[in-house]
Formats: C-alpha cells, sequence, structure tokens
C-alpha cells in the first residue's frame, strides 16, 4: 500500500461526511469513453464534432444524425460499475459517504449500489417523450431503429444535458448543499475544467479536499492530499469491496 493511500485511508477513517465529486475518468476503467483525453470521442472522425452533435440546436436540427451519434457512442449496455464504483457505494453503506456527485451519464454509481447519486448531466437511462412526457428507459431507446418516437408520435429525448442547455436546479442545488456540509471532499476522475460543475469546488469549506487523478489539474494547488494514479486502483485499495 502506497503512502498516498494510507494518508487517504486515515482522512476516512477520520471523516464523518464524505463528498465525492467525479468525472469521466471514474468510468472510462470500465471501457466507458471520455471526452477530451488522446483517445477520448473528440478526438475522432466524425461529419460533424462531437460537441456540435451533442447540442441542443443539433438535437432539434438533425435528430436522426444525433441518434447515430448517441446510440453507437453513448449508449453501452454491457459496462460493469469498477472499483471506484464499488468503493463509493461500500462507502455509503458505511454511513461514510453522504453523496456521490457525477458528471457522468451511465448510471453506473447506481449499478454499483449508490443510492445519494446527483447526475449533474442527467442519466441514459431516463428519457422522455417531448409532446406527452411519458418515461422510457435506455432498453427501449435502444432497440429503436432511427428517431425513436413515443405512442403518441412524439420524438423521445433523452434525459442528458446536451451542449446549450443548462443544469437541472435542484440537482444542483443539492449538489452545493452536501458540498458545503461535507468534512472531505474527494474529488476523481475530472480534469476541473468544465463549468458550471468544476465551480461546485469553491462551496467545499470542509478540512479535508483530495484530488484523485492520473493527470494534474488546475485545482491540484489547493488539496490537501493530491494522487496521481488511477482511480479505481486508489479506492479499489483504500476500500476493501470484497466484504
Amino acid at each position: 500500500m502506497s503512502e498516498a493511500v494510507k494518508q487517504l485511508k486515515e482522512i476516512i477513517e477520520r471523516s464523518h461526511y464524505i463528498v465525492f465529486f467525479g468525472g469521466a475518468g471514474v468510468s472510462t476503467e470500465s471501457g466507458v469513453p471520455d471526452f477530451r483525453s488522446v483517445d477520448g470521442l473528440y478526438h475522432q472522425k466524425y461529419s460533424y464534432p462531437p460537441e456540435t452533435i451533442l447540442s441542443h440546436s443539433f438535437f432539434m436540427r438533425n435528430t436522426e444524425e444525433f441518434y447515430k451519434f448517441y446510440c453507437e457512442k453513448l449508449l453501452l449496455k454491457d459496462v460493469q460499475p469498477n472499483d471506484a464504483h464499488k468503493a463509493l457505494a461500500k462507502l455509503e453503506e458505511m454511513g461514510k459517504l453522504k453523496a456521490v456527485i457525477t458528471q457522468n451519464i451511465d448510471g453506473l454509481h447506481q449499478a454499483a449500489g449508490s443510492k445519494a447519486v446527483y447526475e449533474l448531466h442527467g442519466s441514459v437511462h431516463r428519457n422522455y417523450c417531448m409532446k406527452c412526457q411519458k418515461f422510457y428507459g435506455l432498453e427501449e431507446v435502444y432497440q429503436s431503429e432511427g428517431v425513436p418516437k413515443c405512442e403518441c408520435g412524439g420524438i423521445i429525448k433523452p434525459d442528458v444535458v446536451l451542449y446549450e442547455e443548462g443544469l437541472d436546479q435542484d440537482t444542483l442545488d443539492g449538489a452545493v448543499k452536501h458540498i458545503r456540509q461535507a468534512d472531505t471532499l474527494v474529488i476523481g476522475g475530472t480534469s476541473l475544467t468544465v463549468y458550471p460543475a468544476a465551480g461546485l469546488i469553491e462551496y467545499f469549506r470542509g478540512k479535508n479536499l483530495v484530488l484523485i487523478n492520473r493527470d494534474v489539474t488546475p485545482m491540484d494547488s489547493m488539496a490537501d492530499l493530491v494522487i496521481n494514479d488511477s482511480i479505481g486502483k486508489v479506492l479499489g485499495e483504500t476500500v476493501d469491496v470484497r466484504k
């Protein structure tokens, strides 16, 4: 066990109100592609840039093209939670972790057993008819051909935050409330460059700020503990997920 992991274990043992804030790096170890790394979606070749395809205006204008990309790249049915997801669920079960705040839309935190999850960017598991608001799950969207349609004839839209759309205010308020109350904030798998999500760190008033990320972030100098390593490896060594 590395010295950094020992320090993290000690911080967790002393903490009573831990909040975790995570990004794409939490799920890449499960096979979910991120956007900004060398192999990420932003560096692959498509007819349009991914940030254009995943915008509200593109969805409204080119719905079929949106769904081709969305179903191929973002609806990954067979991915499973990794040790990071499992460790966080275990910490919640132990009463240590009070909330997971995630920028991911894959639902892997819930699949691992976490219950207090704030999905800043929505979820692929929730989809709604734009006409009658009927709910549809991931499977129904995944199996549809072309643009998914409701039985009423309306177009089904994923409950994910597209570019040009704002974050859900209730989700944001809940995330801020937990961060303000936390004595320990663990941030992992995020470059902390995407706003407004990255700005949530400004609400932390607790004792221990921990950053776990493969690469350096703009906030490293503010942290009490920085670990530049795989988050699945670090949390898997910190919390015994086999029990």
